[in-house]
């Protein structure tokens, strides 16, 4: 343990001593400004503030992972809602459209959100709404509530009313023991 406690402590020296390096030969090759005079712009007029406000939305929003259509409000609409019952009183409402697989609409916390459809491995329903960082996870026994930003649960053992009713399946058969 003592070894790996001092290869770690010297691995830490040693890139903290290449990193001054590194900063101490950029900060030499660094030429002073010059001094020469530059103009200011006119301020601008509160016609151009706007597209200038859309011009930064726009590239600050390309640069965000996720799609424009998740910033918008879903149509509920004609949609049928699903209401879960979470564990520590959460509530958890999902609208869907028939004609729509890939999207959904989801109430939590007095927000109403659009996700987005995001195939799986393992047959889960998973939908995000990357900008927002939120997550629906939906198995057949529950559903999960997710902050993919924070890295942690908003809501866990989801379960609508079908879910909670006891199943009429008979036992599978075991081994022998009764």
């Amino acid at each position: 343990m003592t070894k790996f406690l001092t290869a770690f402590l010297l691995m830490g020296a040693c890139i903290t001593v290449a990193a001054q390096g590194t900063d101490s030969t950029t900060n030499k090759t660094k030429t002073a400004p010059s001094k020469t005079a530059t103009k200011k712009a006119p301020p601008k007029s509160s016609k151009d503030k706007p597209a200038a406000a859309a011009a930064t939305a726009g590239a600050a929003g390309a640069a965000a992972a996720g799609t424009d259509e998740e910033d918008h409000e879903p149509d509920t609409a004609g949609a049928t809602d699903l209401d879960y019952n979470c564990a520590l009183g959460d509530k958890v409402t999902i609208f869907s459209n028939a004609g729509d697989d890939k999207h959904i609409g989801l109430r939590w916390n007095k927000r109403l959100l659009r996700l987005t459809r995001v195939e799986t491995s393992t047959g889960a329903h998973r939908f995000e709404n990357r900008r927002q960082g939120i997550v629906w996870i939906g198995i057949p026994a529950k559903g999960i509530l997710l902050d993919s930003k924070k890295g942690q649960q908003l809501a866990n053992e989801c379960k609508s009313a079908e879910q909670l009713k006891p199943s009429t399946a008979p036992a599978a058969p075991g081994l022998g023991i009764q």
